[in-house]
């Protein structure tokens, strides 16, 4: 029986922690790198390293023998005979000399296993390994960007979230001079139209709350789609977070740079060993006619095995007279990868100095925000306090209620482009 509790009870538990996890609000780490595994793409690395790993196997196959069978037929114009003098010589002594046959058959097997290749196979595996490698950091380039698509929609979902607070704000602010107009038009000391003219605006603040809301749902469902998780709440990223200039070298452009400069070494690496002599074995055999003993087969014209064994030394001296061009190719490869490397850098070093420069000039200006938001507090409450006395009408006091709003969400926009510029040059960084 109290197994029984005990195990309710953790059920219970467990369908409480699952209940509540869509409420816990997701870092921006968190919906990065599960964007990461939801992305599509990520299912290439798995295929890249499965097609490096049966490349390299076929290509190490080469070691193995290789056999080859055929059959062939033929029909000749003309074939090795006797002189008529020896012919009739044999015929004198009993014997009959037909000749070669000018229709030949043979079916045969060839076997050959290479002994030496001058390190052929070795390095056409190596330039497998290293083009899997280069594929795989091409992914990682493109896998990369899905962290900016991340941080573009979380923090315009942080943007939305701050307007919608400081909209309810507002609108708490419009709902108490609402009331107190409502007070004093009862009262017979503020005019209806005072009063109506508040509760029109805050109708329509009220309608910005919606339009809001309805921007927050669509942007949250799109970033819950592409992170593969329910997004509800998104949480502030600390804003004390630093990054150096100069730090780009974890970039995974760099890495694929690396990674094609590698490639080009392997292909320059194979075709030095395509200079090398190649050795090898070989076994032939056939079943037919003609055979190697030609003399018995110009007398009985039967079908016999044939045989032999060897050892093949073969030097493509060819490959010499392409070796220059085919190695400056390669130094080509090799040079438009360090282009690319310094042209990377370049921008990257530009990207670093704009996002420093944005970070700075939003810090300058949040400085300034609390004291321009004390200042709109202060005129505010004193024009409530003029309304109150009928010195201002309604329509001052509610342009300087939207003159505070707007001093707060100049700060808020300020607090967070400043953080989304900071998540921008980590990015750029990759810190």
């Amino acid at each position: 029986m109290m197994k029984i509790v005990r195990r309710f009870f953790s059920v219970t538990y467990t369908l409480l922690l699952f209940s509540a996890a869509p409420c816990m609000a997701q870092s921006l780490e968190e919906c990065q790198h599960a964007a990461e595994r939801n992305y599509p793409l990520i299912q290439q690395y798995g295929l890249i390293s499965r097609t490096t790993e049966l490349t390299v196997a076929n290509i190490q196959k080469g070691w193995l023998p290789q056999l080859s069978a055929s059959a062939q037929a033929t029909y000749q114009s003309d074939v090795v005979s006797w002189p008529e003098q020896v012919k009739a010589i044999y015929s004198s002594m009993g014997i009959d000399m037909k000749g070669l046959k000018k229709d030949q058959y043979k079916i045969g097997i060839d076997v050959s296993q290479t002994v030496y290749d001058g390190g052929a196979i070795s390095g056409q595996k190596e330039i497998a390994r290293r083009q899997g490698v280069v594929d795989a950091a091409q992914t990682e380039v493109t896998m990369y960007q899905v962290r900016r698509r991340v941080n573009e929609m979380y923090f315009g979902l942080l943007l939305i979230d701050e307007q919608i607070r400081l909209n309810r704000d507002l609108q708490t602010v419009l709902e108490s001079n609402e009331r107190n107009l409502k007070a004093m038009y009862e009262r017979g000391t503020a005019a209806e139209s005072d009063y109506l003219s508040v509760k029109a605006e805050r109708l329509n603040v009220r309608q910005q709350a919606g339009n809001l809301q309805s921007q927050r749902r669509s942007l949250a469902a799109v970033l819950s789609a592409f992170c593969g998780i329910e997004v509800t709440k998104v949480e502030m990223p600390r804003g004390d977070a630093t990054v150096a200039q100069q730090q780009t070298g974890q970039r995974p452009e760099l890495r694929a740079i690396d990674a094609q400069i590698s490639l080009a070494d392997a292909k320059e690496r194979l075709l030095k060993a395509s200079l090398m002599p190649k050795l090898s074995v070989f076994a032939s055999g056939f079943y037919g006619y003609p055979g190697y003993n030609m003399f018995e087969d110009m007398m009985k014209r039967d079908w016999s095995l044939n045989g032999m064994i060897g050892a093949r030394l073969s030097w493509n001296i060819g490959a010499l007279y392409t070796h220059k061009n085919d190695k400056a190719k390669i130094q080509l490869q090799r040079d438009m990868a360090e282009t690319s490397r310094k042209v990377f850098l370049f921008n990257n070093n530009l990207e670093q100095m704009e996002q420093n420069e944005a970070i700075a000039r939003y810090r300058s200006l949040m400085k300034d925000d609390e004291e321009i938001i004390s200042l709109r507090s202060s005129v505010r409450k004193a024009a409530e306090s003029k309304l109150s006395h009928g010195i201002i009408d309604v329509n001052d006091l509610v342009k300087e209620i939207n003159a505070e709003n707007a001093a707060r969400v100049q700060q808020t926009v300020h607090e967070i482009e400043m953080l989304k510029e900071i998540y921008e040059l980590k990015f750029t960084t990759n810190n």
